[in-house]
This record gives structure tokens, sequence and C-alpha cells, in this order.
């Protein structure tokens, strides 16, 4: 608890003077200039969409992949097929961002691109499918992004989700069965209810790890000065990324302030999250 306060005011007292200089609306401006700090406008909101839509996005993949997951692995599959599967699945927490990102941009991106111009031109009318602010042939889109995303957070979901289903009580499962209840109807009416709570929770942890994702995002993600439009194929920049491509401009602290500014934000962002799932598991004894 000190240590997150310490960072947490840090992070508030390099901010501040900064914060004064701020020439703009600092969270509802979509400009970002720094470069000149006698007259600096700088606002958070492009980087707060960009960052939630990307996360959200991972969010809706993930958590029903997860999901099956946990549930084939804890109530469907044999011992001696479960746990090396399982722990296939865990590796996938020990590939580095590097690499996701590499793979997003150079691998995953190009695949996608046929996904992308259907879903473009059929689904157009949707704001969220519309043509995006950069070429989506180049992959560096949000759509790419959170697949990478997704696949970077099925672990975290995954592994807490598969804990909480294999604690299901064995008498409520034997009772199920006893009554006539068919292997989906015992998870049905007894593991899904019994691991809500913790299911929940599991998704949001994986939530706090997308939003705070950095350098797979540098890596994925183009660059453009348009605001971001509400499609999945915008390009533009999460506070992790912007914050490590201005690694150059630090060398000024009123700069550098601004930058730390926006990871206050997102530092508050991850701490509400983390903090509501830990509020989710709390009051479910049989979590604890």
């Amino acid at each position: 608890m000190v240590l997150i306060g310490a960072i947490g005011l840090f992070l508030l007292v390099q901010a501040i003077p900064s914060l004064a200089l701020d020439n703009a609306n600092f969270l509802f401006s979509r400009e970002w200039s720094t470069g000149d700090v006698t007259n600096m406008r700088y606002g958070i909101l492009d980087l707060f969409l960009v960052t939630v839509v990307s996360a959200a996005f991972a969010l809706l993949i993930a958590m029903p992949v997860a999901l099956g997951i946990a549930l084939f692995l804890t109530q469907y599959a044999p011992r001696r097929l479960a746990r090396p599967f399982a722990y296939v699945i865990d590796l996938l927490a020990a590939v580095p961002s590097i690499i996701f990102g590499l793979w997003g941009l150079f691998v995953l991106g190009p695949v996608l691109t046929p996904l992308g111009e259907w879903l473009i031109s059929s689904l157009g009318f949707i704001p969220l499918f519309a043509k995006g602010n950069v070429s989506i042939a180049l992959g560096g889109t949000i759509f790419t992004a959170g697949i990478v995303l997704a696949v970077m957070i099925l672990p975290i979901i995954t592994a807490v989700s598969r804990e909480v289903f294999d604690r299901t009580p064995g008498p409520h499962i034997e009772g199920a069965i006893a009554l006539g209840a068919t292997k989906w109807e015992v998870v049905r009416t007894t593991v899904l209810p019994f691991g809500k709570a913790g299911y929940v929770s599991a998704s949001m942890l994986g939530l706090g790890r997308a939003l705070g994702e950095t350098i797979a995002l540098t890596i994925i993600l183009s660059a453009t000065g348009s605001s971001f439009g509400w499609s999945l194929f915008d390009g533009g920049a999460t506070f992790a990324s912007k914050i490590a491509l201005a690694a150059p401009e630090f060398n000024d602290p009123k700069s550098a302030g601004a930058y730390i500014a926006a990871g206050l934000v997102l530092f508050v962002l991850t701490f509400v999250v983390n903090a509501a799932a830990r509020t989710i598991v709390a009051g479910h004894k049989e979590y604890e």
C-alpha cells in the first residue's frame, strides 16, 4: 500500500507543473503538442478512447474463449490431457510482449486484411466497422491490436477461471448427477453459478493487463494525425504506447510532465479496474 501510494504521489507531483502550463482541456482535448514548452496544448481524450476500446475489444474476444478452455480442462478433458494442455496455455504468458507485437504486425495483420476489408464493405454503416484513418493493409489498426491483446490476456483469465471451477464442491456436482443431470446441466447449474464471480474477477484482471500493455501496441498501432473516429480500423496510440514513443522528449521536465500526467490517468484507471476485481471476489468465502 505504501509503495502504491508513493508511486501515485510521485506521478501527481511531477504532473502538476505541466498541467498548470497546459493551454488545452486536459481531459477532453484531442490535441497533443508538447514540443514548445511555452505553448503546450495536450489532452488525453484520444488516448483514453483508443486504450479503452482496444482493451474492451480484446476482452470481448478473450472472455468466451477462456471460459470454454477453463470448462473443458476442468469438466470434460481427461486428466492426462488436461494437465499438458493447461501448461501450453500458461506458456503463452511467458512469451515476451515484443514477440507478440512483431507477430501481430508482420503475420497476423496481413492475414486479417481480407477479413477487415469484408467487414468495412459489408458493415461499414456501423461506426465500429467504418473505414479507419490508417491503411488497413499495413495491419496497424485497433482491430489487429485487440486480437493480439486477447491472446496475451487469455492465460490470465483461463488460469484463474480454471482454479475457481476446480473448487466447485464435489457434493454439489454429485447431487446434480444423482438427480439425472447431463454433463452440461451439471456445468450450467453448479459449476457456472459457483465460479461466476471468480470468472468475472479474472476477466477484470485481464482487462487491467490489457490497459497497460506497452511494447506490443507500440509496435502494432500506426501513428496518425487524425482523431479517433470510433472505428476498429483506426490507428492511434494508447496511454502506454504514447509514453513509450515519446522517450526522446523526456530531457525536458515540463514536456515529460505532460506524459507523466497521462501516465497518472492510466495508473488510476488500472488501479480502479483491479480494485473492482477484488471487490467482486470479496464476500465470496469459497475463493479465500
